[in-house]
């Protein structure tokens, strides 16, 4: 029996992570989700993942220092990306960045195409407000040195732990729809900046990468936490879908929900945000499980990334930009690996359509 929508098949053994669905666990490289964000960071979670496909391993302080130098690097394009990139949304310009790079350079690929989307999206903001794009710091860290470069300041300590615990949650998620994608177009042998790019594009869709602005939106429509119920509920009558709850894998509870939560929890300053979110959360699961009783409809990684993005002042059109600058790295050590198997990815489909009389 064909599995539609390729539920169930194993297209890949890889390396890289484990998404246990039944369990709500999340491991990335032999590390629990939590432990990878409390202990190595993105720098350390990038490490991981290229230390499978890299000879020699990266060391966490040779990436640390490379992707610092590869942010500099990289802002000898951002006149050419802006002038490329303005007017367009934040994720088709990164898209668009991805494919100002070769596949060849002076230090790994996967370092530069990491590096590159991280100072492109910080300039793009920059520009479109009407301000100069600020020339990335090497000797910071890559959470600390985005948020200085979009703001022009130093961000505060628990801001830089916020964003990092974001992309160090996002960096890696199984065969996942745009790590998928990537690994079909490395298994062409189009090279990584076609894989990076391609994988942009698939993000870039609502049923993947394009749902966390919409939390907010929902949020605002509720407007108090006394509110939440009826309006929760009217949504369901109407046969909408509450944004931020539910998962094509977890049958429990998003792992990478909790981290955003806590991180979020840390950031005083939209506190009460917090308690509308909170109250939200709590309404949506109650309704969902009265109403869905066979199927069992948790928070998801979504909802949390909203509070977190928005807590650190981005704008929720560049939600899915920031993720893609998270998963990069994911992206490019799956594109690795399916490059040293050698094989192209070539499936089979079942013709449903008429026969020749």
């Amino acid at each position: 029996m064909t599995a539609i929508g390729l539920d169930g098949v194993v297209a890949a053994e890889t390396l890289m992570s484990l998404v246990d669905g039944q369990n709500g666990r999340l491991v990335i490289r032999g590390r629990e989700l939590a432990d990878l964000v409390a202990e190595d960071g993105f720098e350390g979670a990038a490490a991981l993942l290229w230390q499978a496909v890299s000879d020699p391993a990266p060391t966490r302080a040779a990436v640390a220092a490379g992707l610092g130098a590869a942010r500099v690097a990289a802002w000898a394009l951002v006149p050419r990306f802006l002038a490329a990139a303005r007017g367009k949304a934040p994720i088709d310009a990164l898209m668009l960045g991805a494919t100002l790079l070769d596949d060849a350079g002076d230090s790994p690929a996967e370092w530069r195409l990491t590096a590159a989307l991280a100072v492109f999206l910080p300039a793009l903001l920059r520009d479109r407000d009407g301000l100069g794009p600020v020339a990335p710091d090497a000797a910071l860290g890559h959470a600390a040195d985005i948020l200085r470069m979009i703001r022009g300041a130093e961000a505060t300590a628990a801001e830089v732990a916020g964003l990092d615990a974001y992309i160090t949650t996002v960096i890696d998620h199984g065969l996942n729809a745009s790590t998928f994608a990537a690994r079909v177009i490395a298994s062409t042998q189009a090279g990584l900046v076609a894989a990076v790019a391609g994988g942009i594009g698939a993000l870039k869709g609502p049923l993947h990468g394009g749902a966390p602005g919409p939390v907010l939106d929902m949020l605002d429509a509720v407007g108090t936490p006394g509110n939440a119920t009826a309006w929760l509920a009217a949504a369901l009558d109407r046969g909408e879908r509450l944004m931020g709850f539910g998962h094509r894998i977890y049958r429990v509870r998003d792992p990478r929900a909790d981290m955003l939560k806590a991180a979020v929890r840390r950031l005083d300053a939209k506190a009460g945000r917090i308690a509308l979110a909170e109250a939200v959360e709590g309404a949506a699961l109650a309704l969902l499980a009265d109403r869905y009783r066979n199927r069992r409809l948790e928070t998801n990684v979504e909802f949390y990334t909203a509070l977190l993005l928005d807590a650190l002042g981005l704008p929720r059109d560049t939600f899915t930009a920031m993720f893609a600058v998270g998963r990069v790295a994911g992206w490019t050590a799956h594109a690795l690996e399916q490059v040293r198997g050698g094989r192209l990815i070539r499936p089979e489909s079942r013709y449903v359509g008429p026969l020749a009389a």
